[in-house]
C-alpha cells in the first residue's frame, strides 16, 4: 500500500479537535497509547535505506509495519508500507531476534484518529510536541488542510523519529523517547 501523509505541529490540539465534526470528521478511534519500537540489523541497512521496520503496541494488540525508502515528493511524505497485526508479541520479538534484528529507537505517544471518507486525521501528542497527521489521498489532504487554515508551508514530511531526534528527546535503546505523564490515565475527552 501507499502511504501517503503530512504532519503540522500544533500548538492547541482541543482547538482542532472541537473543529473536525463541523467538517464532517467523525471519530473513529479515541485517545489511546502507543509504544513503538523500530527495529534494523546492526549493520543499520534499513536506517541507511531510510526503511523502517516498526513494531507498534497498542494495549494487548501489537501490528508489525515495514515503510519503504521515501518517495520524492515536495510536499508529502510518500512511501510504500505493509502492516500486519501480530498475534503472538514475544514469538515476533524472537523471530526479529533470530534473523539479527535489534530495537534501535523506542518512542511513546497519545493518538485520537478521526477520519472524512478515506482520509485519516490523527491528533497526536508525542515528547517533541502535538501534531496533526493528516494521511490519505493528495487532493483530500490538501482541501481538508485549507479547511482548518493550515496551508502548505506549516506542513512537516519529518516522521517521529526524526522529530524526536532534531529535538534531543533521548534515552535508551540506544535512542528512546517518552512521554511525561504516562503513568497518569489518558485524560477523557470532551466528545
Amino acid at each position: 500500500m501507499l502511504e501517503i501523509e503530512v504532519k503540522v505541529r500544533v500548538a492547541d490540539l482541543k482547538a482542532i479537535r472541537e473543529q473536525l465534526p463541523a467538517l464532517g470528521a467523525v471519530p473513529d478511534k479515541e485517545r489511546y497509547h502507543e509504544i513503538n519500537t523500530l527495529f534494523d540489523f546492526r549493520s543499520g541497512i534499513l536506517y541507511e535505506k531510510r526503511e523502517a521496520l516498526r513494531l507498534r503496541a497498542v494495549g494487548k494488540k501489537a501490528f508489525l509495519t515495514f515503510k519503504g525508502t521515501p518517495q520524492k515528493s515536495r510536499k508529502f511524505k510518500v512511501r510504500e508500507e505493509f502492516e500486519t497485526e501480530v498475534k503472538n508479541l514475544k514469538q515476533l520479538q524472537k523471530i526479529l531476534k533470530a534473523l539479527g534484528l535489534i530495537p534501535v529507537f523506542r518512542y511513546e505517544k497519545y493518538r485520537t484518529i478521526f477520519k472524512k471518507g478515506r482520509l485519516k486525521i490523527c491528533l497526536d501528542e508525542t515528547a517533541a510536541g502535538n501534531f496533526i497527521e493528516f494521511e490519505g489521498e493528495r487532493e483530500k489532504i490538501v482541501r481538508f488542510s485549507r479547511l482548518l487554515r493550515i496551508f502548505k508551508k506549516e506542513w512537516i514530511k519529518l516522521d517521529y523519529i526524526q522529530l524526536l531526534k532534531k529535538s534531543g528527546k533521548k534515552g535508551s535503546v540506544p535512542y528512546s523517547s517518552s512521554l511525561p505523564s504516562l503513568e497518569s490515565p489518558p485524560a477523557k475527552s470532551s466528545s
